[in-house]
């Protein structure tokens, strides 16, 4: 639990129907091998201490004492064990019955929640024998003395004392299925995570849409969700029972069973980052009236993970979903660009090209623009601007593209121009420092802020998200622009983009470029280069882009602190880079993010493309003057941990 992270699991034990001493010792051992493996919220299937297809058997007094009689030595089993467990029975209050999930936890029954939709159309037709269950909590009497009472109502939520975060609230069923299901009001009064003990029929196509409707109830409601259903066991007089179990976690699948195998499957539900995701929603807003709050208790302990942790958080992993994003995001980048040219009546955009991966994605999104808008390609003045870093290689690169795409080509000679300003500031040439690299970045962007002046042009900008959430682009210089296509897109997928665009564009010249531009080494080439080849790496200076992209992710998306974002990137680069190399490049990343705020506070507007961007007009408002002091510290007392 450590983390936030909450191991839980849905079971699914073979029962036999109407018989609720047989299905005890079933539900204890499928029980203590779920807690043997760690989980600590445990889920069953609706009604299975008794059998969800007993049918008229629930008017048998019998069978209801035995359910009651059993559900208190369940309670009992769970003394010394560290987790809550749910439950389903039949249970008779006041002359009615009802159909409930009983939380378990500590040796005692914590509380009951009845099903609130019964339906009156399947083929055991509930509304027969259970009775539709109260909102408001009525404690209800389940033995001889005062230790047998509990809280039974529709709304319940089951606090965990040492996670907060954790508050659990549970749903039968049907309820899902229902136009209003309870868990959306469950939610709003804070539950973090719904259990839904379920005992769902199975026929052809449904586990396609039962799946459905678990992911967009836990995507809509921020929510990890826990779906037990009956399986093999039950009576298969007039249907079968699948055993179809599923967890969800804020729209995605964690862990489904297959259908017909009675399986258990486990999952970790992130809670924090569910609550985080609810921190951002404006119109997530809380309504606790009519709940009441159940305590129990639980160990904090390690939860060993086994979610897949992607180490490249943009970028999809799976081809034709990648191939889509890519084609969206040009096509958001474009659009943008679009709207901005017809606004201005601009009718030439001026771009610069070094031959590296960020221009040559600002030029192939420019070109889709002037495509959309019906302008000739020439109206796009692609500069290149050769300085003293300038390699052959990247040089011969943005030519070749740029005459791939029917762009107007210009090219101007930097070099000269540095040095007459080096001589008026009193810079040595020879000095190759801060002062000698951004001096080049500036001149660069005079340039092409005066071609589209005289052109009466736009320029547009180069810069991506990574560069930016480092600071890593000279302030005036680079930074500047007059609209940047690609400040929403990380670095990992500006790669992708231009990748797409080559296998997409049916132009072996253009694609042929394309990938030796991928080939590159990231640079801004402000150095001299060393024989002919460039000498200076930007990920040999501030890290990897692949770890910065990672930590930035987790960063701004989530708002994790930094051990835990150091955990799950032990997790996603395992067998890639040391955990010293991790530690040593997030301390970079949340120096540089922190210490260069100021050029993000004064950024040139650009489209959004992602749910992690950092516009100081809606994405990220953060002061310019914010201490990273607390997150360094936190990563100063990992590193003495990894010593």
């Amino acid at each position: 639990m450590r983390d936030g992270f909450v191991k839980v699991a849905a079971i699914t034990p073979k029962i036999r129907v109407a018989d609720p001493e047989y299905n005890r010792q079933i539900i204890c051992e499928r029980m203590d091998e779920a807690f043997g493996q760690g989980a600590v919220v445990l889920v069953f299937p609706e009604l299975c201490v008794t059998g969800y297809s007993c049918g008229d058997l629930f008017f048998q007094e019998l069978l209801l004492r035995k359910a009651k009689e059993q559900l208190l030595a369940i309670a009992a089993h769970t003394e010394g064990k560290n987790g809550i467990v749910f439950i389903g029975l039949p249970l008779m209050w006041e002359g009615k019955l009802y159909n409930t999930a009983a939380a378990l936890s500590g040796g005692r029954v914590l509380g009951l929640v009845p099903k609130t939709y019964i339906p009156m159309y399947n083929e055991f037709y509930e509304g027969r024998y259970f009775t539709a269950g109260m909102e408001e909590p009525v404690e209800v009497e389940l033995g001889v003395d005062d230790t047998c009472k509990a809280w039974m109502g529709t709304h319940l939520l089951f606090t965990c004392r040492a996670l907060p975060e954790l508050k659990i609230a549970a749903e039968i069923c049907e309820d899902l299925w229902s136009p209003k299901p309870p868990s959306i009001e469950h939610a709003l009064a804070g539950a973090s995570l719904i259990v839904n003990l379920s005992a769902s029929d199975e026929t052809t196509g449904k586990d396609l849409y039962r799946e459905e409707l678990v992911k967009g109830q836990s995507a809509r409601l921020f929510a990890g969700y826990v779906y037990a259903s009956a399986g093999d066991g039950e009576s298969t007089q007039d249907v079968v029972y699948s055993g179809h179990n599923l967890i969800a976690e804020s729209g995605a699948v964690l862990s489904s069973s297959r259908r017909f195998t009675n399986e258990t499957i486990y999952g970790e539900i992130d809670v924090l980052r569910l609550y985080g995701e609810r921190r951002r929603m404006s119109t997530y807003f809380f309504q606790k009236e009519g709940y009441r709050s159940v305590p129990f208790a639980l160990e904090l302990v390690e939860t060993a993970l086994t979610r897949p942790v992607l180490p490249l958080p943009f970028v999809p992993k799976d081809f034709r979903q990648r191939e889509k994003r890519c084609e969206e995001i040009l096509s958001i980048q474009s659009m943008g660009l679009k709207k901005r040219l017809e606004h201005t009546g601009c009718q030439c955009a001026v771009v610069g090209i070094s031959g590296g991966l960020d221009s040559t994605l600002a030029l192939l999104v420019t070109v889709r623009a002037f495509d959309l808008l019906k302008l000739p390609r020439g109206g796009i003045f692609a500069v290149t601007m050769p300085g003293f870093g300038t390699t052959d290689r990247t040089y011969e690169n943005a030519v070749k593209m740029i005459r791939c795409v029917g762009a107007t080509f210009a090219e101007v000679d930097i070099r000269q121009a540095v040095q007459v300003h080096f001589r008026d500031i009193g810079q040595k040439e020879e000095l190759h420092d801060v002062t000698y690299e951004n001096s080049q970045a500036r001149e660069r962007t005079q340039i092409l802020m005066d071609l589209a002046n005289q052109k009466n042009g736009m320029v547009i900008g180069t810069g991506d998200l990574s560069e930016l959430a480092l600071g890593w682009a000279t302030y005036n210089g680079d930074h500047m622009s007059m609209y940047g296509v690609n400040a929403s897109v990380p670095k990992t997928l500006v790669r992708h983009l231009v990748h797409y665009y080559a296998d997409a564009c049916g132009e072996t010249d253009l694609k042929d470029v394309l990938y030796d531009v991928l080939d590159t080494p990231v640079s801004p080439e402000l150095l001299p280069p060393t024989d002919g080849k460039i000498s200076q790496k930007t990920e040999d200076i501030v890290g990897p882009y692949e770890l910065h992209d990672f930590f930035l992710y987790y960063v701004l998306r989530f708002g994790f602190a930094p051990a835990k974002i150091y955990r799950l990137a032990l997790l996603a680069f395992d067998g890639i880079y040391h955990k010293e190399t991790i530690l040593k490049w997030m301390k970079t990343f949340y120096r540089r993010f922190f210490s260069q705020q100021f050029k993000r506070s004064c950024l040139p507007d650009g489209p959004k493309v992602g749910s992690v961007a950092v516009s100081p007009r809606g994405d990220l408002r953060m002061p310019s003057d914010a201490s990273a002091a607390i997150w360094l510290k936190e990563l100063e007392e990992l590193e003495e941990q990894t010593v």
